[in-house]
């Protein structure tokens, strides 16, 4: 029998992405898709072969044909209907950000922990093989002693200095109580992420400066730099006030060399793999595919559920990187260097 998603939001992504991966993806169907307008829920179904459209989240539950739930509503409203997911019975993969607080976060791996559920966060740069090429040097000494992580995700519109308001399903984008932060929770949140994955470590200390203002609290542009459990330092420059930016992307350098995927962070497959060394010198170049990667993230989640094992993203994964996004708007207020441990 094939796993039964429910997809929670008829935004943009669900309707570009997820949706279409979920139906690619082997073992896989669409139940159910949620939205407060029954209207759009049904436009949904239709365009994307979903079983049932359904106005009210909590009536979605109780539709024994949904096996798993893919959260994409808005961030403030993850942990909830997380939690109820997970006692519902349900298998969860939450959206980036997973949660607005550490609080939340810790309380949605709670939930699905008791409820005996897979609970995932939605990082689909974890399955570009060029950032699981660097992860390997990294794991097996390739580049040596790793010094320095960048990973950097720019965009933007030429003739704005300040991108325009959104409207319609885009709205909430533009309100701090139910995003949290502004283009971090974009693009900088994949960027952390990917440094913890490729690195496999953790970070210490976070500095950040930003160009949020009194009268502008939602960020535009961040640059952060993170310190590591071992020494090494992390890099991070993200937001929208960049066009024609032309480093969207991954690099690690260490003792032996260095090594990078260049113009891989986007949201699809992309870019080209550099990595230069003593003993080892490697090119690969990666077909663009505009939903591979979330192809890739959905399979993974369905065998992590046949088998019983953690999905390529986890709960703890999305906990570490809300602490970093704390930590980040708290150190770009204060103008302090913020520990972690």
């Amino acid at each position: 029998m094939p796993i039964g998603w429910a997809i929670v939001s008829t935004g943009r992504h669900p309707d570009q992405k997820m949706a279409p991966a979920i139906n690619a993806a082997a073992g896989s169907a669409i139940a159910a898709v949620v939205s407060r307008d029954e209207g759009r829920a049904r436009e949904f179904a239709a365009k994307h072969s979903a079983a049932i459209p359904y106005d009210n989240f909590d009536a979605m539950l109780r539709d024994d044909a949904v096996d798993a739930v893919y959260i994409a509503s808005p961030n403030a409203l993850h942990a909830e209907q997380a939690v109820k997911a997970a006692r519902a019975g349900k298998h969860v993969l939450v959206e980036k950000p997973m949660a607005l607080t550490v609080a939340d976060c810790q309380r949605m791996i709670d939930a699905c922990d008791e409820a005996g559920v897979r609970l995932g966060v939605g990082f689909h740069l974890r399955t570009h093989p060029g950032h699981l090429r660097l992860r390997e040097l990294v794991a097996d000494g390739g580049l040596g002693t790793v010094t320095l992580a960048e990973a950097n995700w720019g965009r933007g519109t030429r003739g704005q200095i300040t991108p325009p308001a959104r409207s319609g399903l885009q709205a909430w984008w533009d309100d701090p109580a139910l995003i949290g932060a502004g283009a971090f929770m974009a693009t900088g949140v994949h960027c952390v992420d990917l440094l913890r994955f490729v690195l496999g470590r953790e970070a210490i200390e976070v500095s950040a400066t930003t160009d949020a203002t009194p009268d502008r609290p939602l960020e535009e542009m961040v640059a952060l730099t993170l310190r590591f459990e071992d020494g090494s330092i992390g890099r991070v420059l993200t937001g929208r006030r960049t066009p024609d930016y032309a480093h969207s992307d991954m690099q690690v350098y260490g003792s032996l060399g260095g090594g990078g995927v260049l113009g891989s962070l986007d949201t699809i497959q992309t870019g080209t793999l550099e990595v230069r060394t003593n003993e080892l010198t490697e090119d690969a170049s990666y077909e663009n595919d505009g939903i591979v990667l979330y192809t890739r993230q959905v399979d993974a989640f369905n065998e992590a559920v046949a088998a019983g094992t953690e999905p390529i993203a986890t709960g703890l994964d999305g906990l570490r990187t809300a602490e970093i996004t704390v930590a980040m708007l708290e150190s770009a207020r204060t103008g302090r260097r913020i520990d972690l441990t």
